[in-house]
């Protein structure tokens, strides 16, 4: 397609009138000049920034940062905080909202530039006051009380990504937004973007929250389990990193309120630095990001190794393996300790609720529900979702994320999860059991689950497109030696959920596979379940169902 140059040229021009950001003005200003010089490299890179605008969406924003409408910079931001202040006033929400950032590169100053848009447009402004985890700037927004939350944070994404979280308050009760939401807020912020933000009123007299905000998170936080079954010296031995990230500070807070002993940490880690040098990509999933986590754990003996993500709402954790080495816990082993937990805690109680998960994550979490007689819901991939299943008693998503209470944090919360897990190590220990116990008495109540996974990266997206029509028109009869026998298409809506281009197929033997297109990256996602009399014997199925599948969607 030819490319009019001349647009082009003026588009980034206007653009590079508006931006107040040294750095991305001077990047623009030499990308214009190589263009007007009529290199066709040169010509064809700028005209990619300016091909289109960053989607706002049910996970906001998030890109790498740069200059042009298809990055995160201080106009993108300036727009989207323009938008949503738009959004509250023309609904008739609560003209109030209080705004959080982690330690990522220009999260400060995307935070600033919000505070102060919002505030010039007639917002009660609150800017919570430092790099803090995104579950205190969840917490905040209920208990502040107000219309909406922002998080400036690109949570486990490359070290070069930011990104632009939303909640709403009230009605909303403090979750994340779902649709129909996050489009209105789309238009509104498209409306804002037609004109030149230099034109927006901007105002610095919003308030910095105290430190009591913080104290108040930190206490309610700690009051969610009991006090410690044994003492800081008797208790299991732990380390944590926070990856570079923002957790601990909060997190060492929260275990000392709590009464637990202090984890030793990971020095390399600990810190906030949005360049993260000791990982290529701080997502505790990925192969090696606990590496030196585990190193450290295996020096000083751990019991546990706990990992928040870098804005600490994910958590990850090893446990010895018996053989001297640690092992790194899945999403699911994880929720379903956390879950059978609050089930027990729920049934000693008296109370009634709902069990939560996404429906990528393992079905053991709804036999646990009925073995407790409490309900069992089933939800779309992501905590917006998870977040808001009425009568929720706990909510988990293979993806690491914890919701252990939501009175507290109705989203996942890294920090709460570190803590129920160090209290439930406490309680074993002091009953001459472990974290691996306790999985083992999993599986002889519920049964030997495992899981896994199969990604395909694609580099063009029409790519994903193609797969899953293929496996529409031919779907297939059998998988790894096991018959298909139902298959379930999202894509016109399943009660209870709305269209989604998600497949499931469930097999004899209570195996189960799943694939849909990531949310986040050029991927197609396969996630395989399965369940057998011994965790050897479930692994086996779980291999054979990933050979299976990984043609079918390569």
């Amino acid at each position: 397609m030819k490319i009019d140059l001349d647009h082009v040229i003026g588009t980034a021009r206007s653009w590079l009138a508006q931006d107040p950001d040294p750095e991305t003005r001077d990047e623009l200003a030499a990308a214009i000049d190589a263009a007007a010089d009529g290199s066709g490299p040169a010509v064809q890179a700028l005209a990619a920034r300016f091909g289109g605008r960053l989607q706002f969406g049910t996970a906001g924003l998030r890109a790498e940062l740069g200059y042009g409408p298809l990055r995160m910079n201080r106009v993108v931001v300036t727009q989207a905080a323009a938008g949503l202040a738009r959004f509250l006033i023309d609904t008739g929400r609560s003209r109030s909202v209080v705004i959080g950032y982690d330690g990522r590169v220009n999260s400060d100053v995307f935070a600033r530039d919000s505070a102060e848009v919002m505030r010039g447009l007639g917002l009660e402004v609150t800017l919570l006051p430092g790099a803090l985890p995104t579950p205190v700037l969840a917490f905040a927004v209920r208990h502040l009380d107000v219309g909406a939350g922002v998080m400036v944070t690109a949570s486990h994404n490359p070290p070069r990504d930011n990104g632009y979280k939303v909640y709403l308050g009230q009605d909303d009760d403090g979750s994340q937004i779902v649709p129909p939401v996050d489009g209105e807020i789309a238009d509104a912020i498209d409306a804002v973007a037609a004109g030149a933000i230099t034109d927006l009123p901007r105002g610095t007299d919003y308030t910095v929250a105290s430190s009591e905000l913080l104290d108040a998170y930190v206490a309610a936080t700690a009051a969610t389990v009991a006090p410690p079954a044994l003492g800081p010296e008797a208790q299991p031995k732990v380390v944590y990193t926070a990856m570079h990230g923002v957790g601990w500070e909060t997190a060492r807070a929260v275990f000392a309120a709590a009464g637990f002993a202090e984890p030793a940490v990971v020095p390399e880690q600990i810190e906030p630095d949005g360049a993260f040098p000791t990982v290529s990509f701080p997502n505790p999933e990925e192969p090696g990001a606990m590496d030196l986590a585990i190193a450290r754990g295996v020096a000083v003996g751990a019991d546990l190794v706990i990992a928040n993500d870098p804005d600490a709402d994910r958590l990850a954790l090893a446990i010895p393996d018996g053989s001297g080495a640690l092992r790194r816990l899945s999403g699911n082993e994880v929720g379903w300790l956390l879950g059978w937990r609050a089930a027990a805690r729920a049934s000693e109680a008296g109370t009634t609720g709902t069990l939560a998960a996404s429906i990528v994550s393992s079905p053991a979490l709804a036999r646990v529900a009925a073995r407790h007689g409490l309900e069992y819901r089933d939800t779309l991939t992501g905590f917006k979702w998870v977040s808001r299943v009425p009568g929720l008693l706990f909510g988990y998503e293979e993806a690491l994320g914890y919701l252990v209470d939501p009175e507290v944090v109705r989203d996942k919360d890294g920090i709460s999860a570190a803590l129920s897990l160090l209290s439930l190590a406490s309680d074993l220990a002091a009953a001459g059991s472990s974290i691996a116990g306790q999985l083992d008495a999993f599986a002889a109540e519920f049964g030997a689950f495992a899981s896994g996974q199969v990604a395909t990266r694609v580099d063009d997206l029409s790519r994903i497109g193609e797969i899953m029509a293929s496996l529409r028109s031919t779907p297939p009869t059998s998988l790894g030696g096991l018959g298909v026998l139902t298959v379930t298409d999202y894509v016109d809506g399943v009660e209870g959920f709305p269209p989604s281009d998600i497949l499931r197929y469930d097999l004899t033997g209570d195996a189960r596979v799943i694939v849909r297109p990531s949310g986040t990256e050029p991927k197609v996602k396969v996630y395989i379940d399965t369940v057998a009399e011994t965790p050897a014997d479930a692994q086996r199925l779980v291999d054979a169902l990933a050979s299976s599948v990984r043609p079918l969607v390569s």
